[in-house]
């Protein structure tokens, strides 16, 4: 049977998706279903002081919930029990929902959203992160003396830098549906990744039992984070309208109010300070981090802990200090979003190196060669890197692939002649990202996963991770085919629901492949131990497999093969002092951006992006392109067109008219490629690839406008006029003289 692990099989729901048959949560058409609005407080900060219906309004066939009609406490389960599920006595941000409304006719719901008058108090709110005095949650990691560090090195160099709130701009809005079967139980079938979150979410909000609670996927038409945790807030206010009508009830944000209310990638602040030697040794690192929250907690610890893991990028210093935080604002939260963290403080880190590397005089690409992790460097956290270290390979193929040392050459040359109508540049920069949750947080996840032998002789795969296009389904088809030796279109996966598969925890942090297709692979290994002792070997005929099925089976409808997470030897990680081995195994990736700025508009055009990715194996060479394709797109707008307008608290330019991201006409040409370093614990030596493409594309576009123009854009994105005032600024001293 030839191996279809590294081959890139068909989707197993492309033709699907093709064909239209797909069915997202809009798509389907639930008997007596009513539609679901929710009417969002207008102020940043302020008391309710009252709620009443406006009574030149026919109310007849609208339902209302508020606050009062939650059967439990009112509190969405998370990480801290701090966000209500309706705010009730006290607004902390705009945006925040505080009633519901349905009706039969969806017009009608919206029309009677608009007549429920909402009577507000308003106080002042903190906006500014930097003047917030709530912290919620903060990290220190030392490694070394960071203080006699710096005194050492022959040159310190200092830069602050700054990243924005970024919109997921999934394709598919925030959608979900909820109603009671006749027993009591509550079901919601949702867009969403993480379906044992919201189960989580919603049993004591209902006051039910685990049983009685059925979470269902339905096809998901994106996320990158931000169906994360938000569903727990929909699929609430869904099942709460449900709940008060006695019937079911469908809510589906249009774009706008996806925009204004759902969470956004954290903005940051992130202050460098690097002594470096003369021959590009790096000496000591000092960062300092701040995060914008918004108003709850949400998933900010952990997105604060995974920017605090990578802020000083991917290099090996005996003398570091990070010191982070994050803290609340009265702007609606934030979450969760491709990189969660990392691509924040990973810009900082490899613009800063470009800026080390020319206060030295060092060629940007040596200068990282010397201090690249490699096996058996140590980290700040003090975990050794023992295995699956491809940082420098893919620096090298990088380099050689783009041109990047002959294009610095031509560059210049064609940027010193003052009759050129653009200046051209290229830039590089090396990350990495640590694959699954970090230190003991797959342990405490305890995620399972299964494959069934179905009586009918059918192989399926039970596990909760979601596919939202990511390809997830397809690579647990590849890992199960190849562990069995069957064909792969012998596998089928089940539908994440509730009540049909384990909890293998979220879909989330780069975690699936590695973490659960482990499991997935394991458990495969003990159906076929299974069918070996009873049969002598894996039969390779449908019929063969039917007849081994009804021994297996017995009276059982399946026989269940089941896995349970469980820690690599050799790792060890402290919650308290935060040290240890953060993660399994890291990614790695070395990007080059080739681009050309006009002179006259300052407008950027990306050429080409070279991105070469250590992801160990490759188990499908064309899904895990698309991946890398689609992050680093994502990361392109994140460097140069999303530019979020607030104003007290409010986004401005919530829609897609004047909130830009990237079409087909803004993607560049790419050349990925992949350098293979293998972990021996990841299934058939995988690692994680989803999040790793948003980290390097904007600190090389940055080095890259540097190149091009002689100017240091710390602050994303790299718009036009941040250009041309930089240009003023530059040029403003020698103006005034």
């Amino acid at each position: 049977m030839a191996h279809v692990v590294g081959t890139s099989a068909r989707r197993k729901e492309g033709p699907e998706k093709l064909s239209g048959h797909a069915r997202y949560v809009d798509d389907y058409r639930i008997p007596g279903c009513l539609h679901g609005v929710t009417v969002r407080a207008p102020i940043a900060r302020g008391r309710i002081l009252g709620i009443a219906r406006d009574p030149a309004f026919d109310w007849d066939g609208v339902v209302i919930a508020t606050a009062e009609d939650i059967p439990g406490p009112n509190v969405v389960t998370l990480i801290e029990p701090d966000q209500p599920l309706l705010a009730a006595g006290e607004v902390r941000h705009a945006q925040e929902p505080v009633a519901l409304v349905a009706h039969a006719d969806r017009s009608r719901a919206y029309q009677a959203a608009a007549h429920l008058k909402v009577e507000y108090e308003s106080l002042q709110p903190v906006i500014d992160p930097a003047q917030s005095e709530q912290v919620f949650k903060s990290f220190l990691i030392e490694r070394g003396d960071v203080v006699a560090g710096l005194a050492a090195g022959d040159l310190v160099v200092e830069g602050t830098y700054t990243v924005p709130h970024q919109e997921h701009a999934y394709i598919e809005n925030n959608a979900a549906a909820a109603w009671f079967e006749a027993d009591g139980t509550l079901v919601v079938l949702a867009s969403m990744q993480c379906p044992y979150y919201v189960h989580k979410a919603l049993k004591p909000l209902f006051d039910l039992p685990a049983h009685k609670v059925r979470i269902v996927q339905a096809v998901t038409g994106g996320g990158f984070g931000g169906k994360e945790e938000y569903p727990n807030m929909i699929a609430g206010h869904a099942a709460l309208l449900a709940k008060k009508a006695g019937r079911p009830v469908k809510i589906v944000y249009d774009r706008h109010e996806d925009m204004l209310a759902t969470t956004k990638r954290h903005p940051a602040r992130i202050r460098h300070r690097t002594a470096v030697k003369r021959d590009g040794t790096l000496v000591a690192q000092d960062v300092d981090v701040l995060m914008d929250g918004g108003a709850y907690l949400t998933l900010s610890p952990v997105v604060l802990s995974r920017g605090t893991l990578h802020a000083t990028g991917p290099y090996d210093c005996p003398n570091v200090r990070i010191r982070s935080r994050v803290v609340a604002t009265h702007t609606p939260p934030n979450g969760a979003f491709r990189g969660f963290g990392a691509p924040q403080t990973l810009f900082a880190a490899e613009l800063h190196m470009e800026r080390i590397a020319e206060a030295i005089g060092a060629d940007p690409v040596a200068l990282r060669r010397k201090n690249l992790v490699r096996e058996g460097s140590t980290l700040a956290v003090g975990q050794v890197l023992r295995e699956s270290v491809g940082a420098l390979q893919a620096l090298d193929e990088c380099a050689k692939r783009s041109g990047f040392r002959d294009k610095r050459r031509e560059y210049a040359r064609w940027n010193w002649r003052k009759d050129q109508p653009t200046w051209k540049g290229i830039g590089l920069a090396v990350v990495h990202h640590g694959s699954g949750f970090t230190g003991s947080g797959e342990t405490h996840l305890a995620s399972r996963a299964a494959v069934a032998l179905t009586r009918e002789g059918a192989i399926v795969v039970l596990a909760a991770s979601t596919e939202f296009g990511q390809g997830t389904n397809t690579m647990f088809s590849q890992v199960t085919a190849d562990t069995l030796g069957l064909p792969y279109d012998w596998i089928t996966v089940e539908t994440p629901d509730t009540s049909k598969v384990p909890d293998s925890g979220p879909t989330v942090a780069s975690r699936t492949c590695m973490v659960v297709g482990r499991l997935v692979r394991q458990a495969a290994l003990d159906l076929k131990a299974a069918l070996v002792a009873e049969h002598g070997r894996v039969p390779h005929t449908r019929a063969h497999l039917r007849e081994a099925a009804l021994t297996l089976c017995g009276d059982a409808a399946e026989r269940r093969f089941e896995r349970e997470y469980e820690k690599p030897s050799g790792m060890a990680w402290d919650d308290a002092t935060y040290r240890g081995d953060a993660y399994e195994a890291y990614s790695y990736a070395a990007v080059a951006v080739d681009l050309e700025i006009d002179k006259a508009t300052w407008e950027v055009t990306v050429h080409r992006v070279t991105s070469v990715q250590d992801i160990g194996t490759t188990v499908n060479p064309l899904l895990a392109e698309g991946q890398v394709i689609g992050g680093t797109a994502q990361a392109l707008g994140y460097a140069l067109l999303e530019s979020p307008v607030y104003k007290d608290g409010v986004m401005l330019n919530a829609q897609l008219t004047n909130y830009v991201i990237p079409t087909s006409l803004d993607t560049p040409e790419m050349d990925v490629a992949f350098v293979p370093a293998p972990y021996s614990n990841g299934p058939f030596g995988a690692k994680g690839v989803g999040e790793l493409p948003m980290d390097g594309p904007p600190p090389a576009v940055a080095a890259a406008v540097h190149d091009a123009t002689g100017l240091w854009i710390t602050d994303l994105p790299i718009l036009p006029e941040r250009l041309a005032r930089a240009e003023r600024e530059r040029k403003a001293p020698r103006n005034r003289k």
